[in-house]
């Protein structure tokens, strides 16, 4: 079942402030000396701020760090083009070449731009993962060489790992992400957990090829909110079902892929995700808030959730 709303998107102050990393009352100068927030009004008259509002911080804080004053940091985000459907074509276009010429520098400056450009979701949504699907599909018709679609995924997952450091911290619900027995792409989930982390989340991440006895134990030293585990080959999860359904008794377990289906059982917690990959962090996130409900509560109650295309 899906629920259509007209209410405006976006989030109010204190959630806001948590995501971009900078305080309140900060944000709220910045906004009324340099008008660099346009939040909107929800149908309640609370002030909600966007993705847009967050990439302009994320410019801000760039441009402070750099050594600008406030000022002068504030003219250079506001100055920066916003991330219109052409832009992203672009930003596309500029990474695919930059692949298929083996240009690491040029791929690391496409990233830097694009990042401060568009902000982490649609980055993550409109540039990485839809990239990374364009040279697969090329390798795949015979237009481009393995040897490319390893030096894309091998920069790309290690400038997803370095916006990963220190996720773990924080007081927030923990999340165990994890590739089921036998599978091997975990960018995706990379991605899944970065989206995840900037709703509050904490992350553990075991990567790809996990045992379900490792996940098991790790989760039984850990105690996560939620486990999210990733399956492209229907056959990885065959023989994993009573392994699964043990550890969906301990704690909610989320699949995803090809490889989930047919292996999930509400009354066993074993969920499956589907969907955008930005509406399943969403998803997920609202349904244990780190800041309005108490940390343990089961995501799984309260109605479906939908997880990434990316995530899969």
């Amino acid at each position: 079942m899906s629920v259509m709303s007209t209410a405006p998107a976006g989030h109010r102050i204190g959630e806001f402030s948590r995501r971009v990393g900078v305080s309140a009352d900060l944000l709220r100068a910045w906004e009324h000396r340099y008008g660099l927030l346009e939040p909107v009004r929800s149908p309640g008259g609370f002030r909600l701020y966007g993705e847009e509002d967050a990439a302009r911080v994320a410019r801000m804080r760039r441009a402070l760090e750099s050594g600008l004053s406030a000022a002068q940091a504030a003219r250079v985000a506001l100055d920066a083009p916003r991330p219109a459907s052409g832009l992203i074509d672009d930003a596309r276009a500029r990474l695919l070449s930059a692949i298929e010429h083996y240009d690491e520098a040029a791929v690391q400056t496409a990233l830097d731009d694009a990042l401060a450009a568009f902000g982490l979701e649609t980055f993550i949504r409109d540039l990485i993962l839809p990239s990374l699907t364009e040279v697969g599909q090329r390798w795949a018709d015979g237009e481009a060489e393995i040897s490319q679609e390893h030096f894309a995924s091998h920069l790309i997952r290690g400038r997803l790992l370095s916006l990963a450091r220190l996720w773990g911290r924080g007081a927030g619900p923990l999340a165990l992400l994890a590739c089921a027995p036998g599978e091997r792409h975990d960018i995706s989930l990379l991605a899944f957990g970065l989206l995840l982390r900037s709703h509050g989340w904490r992350i553990l991440f075991l990567g790809a090829d996990t045992p379900i006895l490792t996940l098991s134990q790790a989760a039984a030293a850990t105690h996560p909110d939620a486990v999210v585990l990733v399956a492209f080959d229907p056959g990885l999860l065959d023989g994993e079902r009573t392994a699964l359904r043990r550890l969906g008794r301990s704690v909610p377990v989320f699949l995803s892929g090809p490889g989930a289906i047919g292996a999930t059982s509400a009354r066993d917690r074993v969920h499956r995700l589907d969907g955008d990959l930005v509406l399943a962090a969403e998803a997920l996130a609202r349904t244990a808030s780190p800041y309005d409900q108490p940390s343990g509560r089961d995501p799984s109650e309260g109605g479906e959730h939908h997880a990434g295309k990316g995530v899969s």
